[in-house]
């Protein structure tokens, strides 16, 4: 394992951590079996955004033992519909101490070691996030009562980033960094804002949410940096998870990259960087392909929840982009059949499309994915 320096914290974190988003709603002894197999590997950064109930008890025993090995990293306004379990971003004071101190009790800890401020995109959201009485303040309260050690900002977008990282207030930058945004505006600017300013900078969606590990050939990736658009490339040569993660690595200010990985063979995957061969880490033949980019795609975060009746959006847009892209396989159809609610059941009532930070036509992709498996 190769250990970066964690900005002004001054913290050993693993290059390679854990996004555990992929986690959600598997299976515990599977849940269980990836995080000690990372730790075991020398992962000591865990990303830990959702705050079902159930969940957090999983993961609360997974790292039953282990707590003085890793840093654990809550999100301070993030949380979940009591009424369908879905995750849903929050900015209510009280739901935010409330998901919070319910992380503690969970996680059998007396302190996180990174208090994210989560998922702020827009200028007014920004601007609530920071002001007093906003959630900038309660994290700060956080750290002066040892509930908290460092406070982290995690965005999609630069200009709301950069101004996070200028601000003075945070010690961590959590933004998505990938092949597919390599010409984004501003991008370059905010990298080398973050080592200026010695906040770590914290890569999420390195795989764009798995879509450039779709396999060679025509490939829709979306810049969500800036909310909202897209390209359509012709990939030169298969991207695996070896180039993805070497891109990433080579950019400045990169502190760790947390991918989603939902079982051991993803975890192998990602770790695999370390022992890959020069040939295989290299990026600079595809790399090319990202130069244009076009608005709308999804890359499955699922920040448009949570869905009146209950639609794993991410979850149906995924499997519509698959059957698209390669035909509706009897495997397809099978995981379509088998959710509770599908892209069938959708309302159209547009309150995916307010919250999305992409830009994406979920009612469409709704529509699109029904057609494709009626």
């Amino acid at each position: 394992m190769e250990y970066r320096v964690l900005g002004k914290t001054g913290q050993r974190v693993s290059a390679v951590s854990l996004g555990t988003e992929y986690l959600i709603d598997r299976p515990r002894e599977q849940v269980i079996a990836v995080v000690r197999k990372a730790i075991a590997r020398g992962v000591n950064y865990f990303d830990l955004f959702f705050a079902q109930p159930g969940f957090r008890d999983i993961m609360g025993e997974a790292f039953e033992g282990h707590r003085d090995e890793v840093l654990l990293v809550a999100h301070l306004g993030a949380s979940y519909d009591e009424g369908n379990g879905q995750y849903e971003k929050t900015r209510d004071p009280e739901q935010c101490e409330r998901m919070f101190l319910d992380f503690l009790e969970r996680y059998h800890t007396d302190h996180v070691d990174v208090l994210m401020l989560h998922n702020s995109d827009g200028q007014e959201d920004y601007d609530a996030l920071m002001a007093p009485g906003g959630l900038l303040e309660m994290a700060q309260r956080f750290v002066r009562e040892g509930k908290a050690r460092f406070i982290g900002f995690s965005g999609h977008t630069v200009a709301t980033a950069k101004q996070a990282v200028e601000s003075g207030h945070i010690d961590l930058l959590m933004f998505p960094l990938n092949l597919a945004g390599h010409a984004v505006e501003g991008r370059r600017e905010l990298l080398h804002a973050c080592v200026a300013h010695e906040v770590a900078l914290v890569v999420m969606k390195p795989y764009a949410g798995g879509k450039l590990l779709q396999g060679q050939g025509a490939v829709e990736i979306e810049n969500y940096q800036l909310g909202g658009e897209s390209a359509e490339v012709n990939n030169p040569d298969a991207i695996t998870p070896a180039r993805c993660l070497s891109y990433v690595l080579a950019q400045v200010g990169v502190s760790t990259i947390v991918p989603g990985c939902q079982n051991l063979d993803e975890l192998n995957a990602a770790l695999a960087v370390f022992d890959a061969t020069a040939e295989a880490r290299d990026f600079s033949q595809v790399l090319t392909a990202f130069e244009h980019f076009e608005p709308g795609q999804c890359t499955y975060c699922n920040h448009c929840l949570p869905c009146p009746v209950s639609i794993d959006i991410g979850h149906a847009n995924r499997l519509g982009d698959l059957a698209a892209s390669g035909g509706v396989t009897d495997a397809l159809v099978k995981e379509y059949e088998a959710l509770d609610v599908n892209a069938a059941d959708c309302i159209q009532c547009g309150t995916c499309e307010e919250r999305c930070p992409f830009g994406v036509s979920v009612i469409e992709r709704m529509e699109a994915t029904a057609d494709l498996f009626a």
